[in-house]
């Protein structure tokens, strides 16, 4: 990507993982670079980045932020997995309202360009997805299992219906695009690993489930961070505002075993990989107690949730998605990574093979058969009113 020194990109939740590798990805080219989000980034920055400390919830906060912007790059959200997916109070403002903040003050301030990180979730809620393109159609929001899916579907068709709006300075109008990522990996990510390898070392991981045929895919952060830079691009005038108005599938385009996609890290880090295999609908009903627990007690104890139904279709269920339109609108080029990196930064931070946490293990099995137990019992029992 070519950036004009003088443009100047916002991203929103600019401090987290994701965003603060695209930030220097921009820094590197020359660009401008504003960092938005809720908390202080807590990586060294480039003295001459720009942090603006905020909440996407408070228009004015947000209105501050976007002006003298080109470009924004919105990809603050909340509620991608664990317990923050039970919170839905929190979800629908982030999620939402902060999106229409975002739009907002792009079109008062005359920012020309946002580029909008969505996910795979907007048109998948548990059904089999084979090479799926573009043109398929939302999930309706009632069958969306899980609040930030649908909140992403409600930010995304919003995102998408701003395109073309009338700038306020009269300079011309808000072009817009979405970008739908795979799980997001690599060295340092934040959010899903960490908990990941949490799982192996106390024992947990001891079971996979799903058919072993079952396919997903993953995004390595440095491709996603290559497909919002090309995405933006691709709004300009010199690209005739090619992705204006719409929405990319965007992985590494390699649909795997979601199991098998992780065994390198499992295996690197000196742990056996699990033979044993559960069926998904054992899996997904533990999930459904889980939640059922958290909402009764999360007011008093906000337990992480071992597994959320949502987490269980996404990473036992078959959904992937052809790269062709990213590839011929954006010109995006995925390279090809593996988990070496990720193994080998969480083997520098003393991560690696323990002996404890097998009792924990074997009561997380137990706890699973107890519920497989209960699921056939209550299967013969009478339907009431039949």
């Amino acid at each position: 990507m070519e950036n004009k020194h003088s443009d100047t990109f916002l991203i929103t939740g600019g401090c987290g993982y994701f965003g603060y590798r695209l930030a220097t990805s921009l820094h590197k080219k020359g660009a401008k670079v504003i960092l938005f989000d809720t908390i202080p980034p807590s990586q060294h920055v480039p003295e001459d980045f720009v942090f603006v400390q905020g909440d996407i919830r408070e228009y004015a906060q947000v209105e501050k932020a976007v002006t003298g912007v080109d470009c924004v790059f919105h990809i603050a959200s909340y509620g991608m997995s664990g317990r923050e997916q039970l919170n839905r109070h929190l979800i629908e403002a982030v999620n939402v309202q902060g999106t229409q903040n975002v739009l907002k003050a792009c079109a008062e301030l005359g920012v020309s360009r946002l580029v909008y990180t969505s996910t795979f979730n907007v048109v998948f809620g548990g059904q089999v997805i084979e090479n799926g393109d573009e043109s398929l159609p939302y999930l309706p929001l009632h069958l969306h299992p899980d609040h930030y899916s649908r909140t992403k579907s409600l930010a995304e068709m919003a995102v998408l219906k701003a395109n073309g709006t009338a700038l306020e300075d009269g300079t011309g109008m808000l072009r817009t695009c979405a970008l739908r990522p795979a799980g997001i990996y690599g060295p340092g990510e934040q959010r899903h690993l960490p908990r990941i390898v949490s799982y192996i070392e106390k024992g947990i991981f001891r079971f996979v489930y799903g058919k072993p045929s079952s396919l997903v895919e993953f995004v390595h952060v440095d491709n996603l961070v290559s497909a919002h830079e090309l995405a933006a691009e691709a709004l300009t005038q010199e690209k005739q505002h090619r992705s204006a108005g719409q929405a990319y599938f965007i992985s590494d385009g390699r649909p795997v075993n979601n199991f098998e996609f992780f065994r390198p890290l499992v295996e690197g880090l000196g742990y056996p990989f699990p033979k044993l295999r559960l069926p998904i609908s054992l899996i997904y009903f533990f999930a459904f107690l889980t939640e059922m627990i958290h909402h009764l007690v999360g007011p008093f104890y906000n337990f992480q949730p071992l597994l959320t139904r949502t987490e269980v279709y996404k990473t036992g269920v078959t959904h992937y998605f052809s790269m062709a339109k990213a590839k011929a609108e954006l010109s995006y080029e995925p390279q090809e990574y593996n988990l070496d990196e990720v193994v080998q930064w969480f083997r520098c931070r003393g991560h690696g093979r323990r002996s404890h946490g097998s009792s924990i293990g074997r009561l997380l099995l137990n706890a699973l058969f107890v519920c497989a137990f209960v699921a056939v019992v209550l299967s013969f029992l009478p339907v009431v009113g039949s």
